[in-house]
């Protein structure tokens, strides 16, 4: 292609390729066991597969309504109100969105202006900050704790603005594995209160709690089902990831102006899927069994690094687990992921990007949602170093 001296504005000129994309392909390139990236190396149940198949064959193939499928929604509803005693109105309060993620970008896109901030807990998923910044906002950074990864709350209503338009919460979170309790929710709340600050609860992770912990959903709280967003996973619950399937629910009018977005953004997500979904989702066991599930693999994680060098504090929920390596080495954290590909062939995930000022405190991520062969694998090398 010819080249031309185009004068490109960049809306992003600060973000570089993902650490998820770089220690992917780092994994690749050396064959390395890949507990990096947050997705199962297992296959979905054949059922759903089935029932996605099923609903191509009897012609769900064209556009799906632009809310979602409305059994899919009404199954949503159900499981909202079952586990958090909050009903949803499958009519104008749930969207089902491609995956979680275009679900919080279109939120933002929704609601954020030049010049509006937002509150984001770090560390932090990395698309929180690029959706905020191409929108004009600012990010406004909260750091949780570095040793029990949790929020302080004098800090954080310290930084509350005439400015402040959202706030970020993420529960289970990722990258610590913690979760919020429920005192943690009543702060928030307490801290919003006669404010019209509107919340996005990433609640991905709903369904992967561990030791008898209880999810606190943004659902549960009066003063904060009332002006949340509460996002969820299809993807993360039912281990197909690459299908990009979630929603959102929130109140009628904040739900009316997130369709307004979402409608000229993808319009709709795949009927097929939607469709087996709703089908899927009648049977409460095949979510409500994810907590034992994943328990099952952390602990036999923690179990195969328990003569590491490693220290380790258990995850409380997600499938991911932090690893503090300092025991190990002194190398920044980037650096030490990177040796571990390279010379060890294990890939993980350096935790500096997602803290505030690329705060380092030489812990890396693994993923646990992984064959039980490949973590066995996986720890046999991880023991040795």
């Amino acid at each position: 292609m010819p080249k031309y001296n185009h004068k490109i504005f960049s809306k992003l000129p600060n973000v570089r390729t993902t650490i998820f994309t770089t220690m992917g392909q780092l994994a690749q390139k050396h064959e390395a066991i890949n507990l990096s990236q947050g997705f199962p190396n297992f296959e979905p149940d054949p059922t759903l597969i089935d029932l996605v198949s099923q609903a191509m064959k009897q012609g769900y193939n064209q556009y799906a309504p632009m809310a979602g499928v409305m059994e899919l929604r009404e199954g949503i509803s159900k499981k909202l109100e079952q586990l958090y005693g909050r009903r949803y109105n499958p009519d104008n309060e749930i969207t089902v969105t491609i995956g979680a993620t275009q679900a919080i970008f279109t939120i933002i896109t929704a609601f954020i202006g030049h010049g509006d901030e937002v509150m984001v807990i770090k560390p932090a998923y990395d698309c929180y900050e690029p959706a905020i910044e191409v929108n004009g906002g600012i990010p406004v950074f909260v750091q949780l704790s570095n040793t029990d990864f949790k929020v302080d709350w004098q800090e954080f209503r310290s930084k509350i603005t005439s400015k402040t338009k959202m706030v970020i919460i993420n529960t289970p979170h990722n990258p610590s594995g913690t979760i919020f309790s429920k005192e943690d929710m009543l702060q928030l709340q307490q801290s919003l209160d006669k404010t019209d600050i509107i919340v996005i609860s990433d609640e991905v992770y709903e369904h992967i709690i561990f030791d008898g912990l209880v999810h606190e959903s943004a659902s549960k709280f009066d003063g904060l089902a009332s002006r949340t967003f509460v996002c969820g996973s299809f993807g993360k619950t039912f281990h197909i990831t690459g299908w990009k399937m979630g929603y959102c629910a929130g109140p009628a009018e904040l739900m009316h102006e997130f369709r307004k977005t979402h409608q000229f953004n993808v319009f709709s997500a795949d009927h097929a899927v939607q469709k087996a979904l709703a089908s899927y989702l009648k049977e409460p066991q095949h979510y409500l069994g994810l907590n034992q599930f994943y328990q099952e693999k952390r602990n036999l994680f923690l179990e195969g690094l328990s003569s590491s060098r490693f220290k380790i504090k258990p995850s409380q929920g997600t499938y991911f687990q932090l690893v503090d390596y300092s025991g190990i080495s002194q190398e920044p954290d980037e650096v030490f992921a990177e040796r571990l590909v390279t010379e060890h062939r294990i890939a993980s995930i350096p935790i500096s990007g997602f803290n505030t000022k690329g705060i380092d405190k030489h812990l890396v991520r693994f993923c646990f949602a992984k064959t039980n062969e490949t973590l066995e694998k996986a720890t046999e090398i991880l023991c040795k170093l």
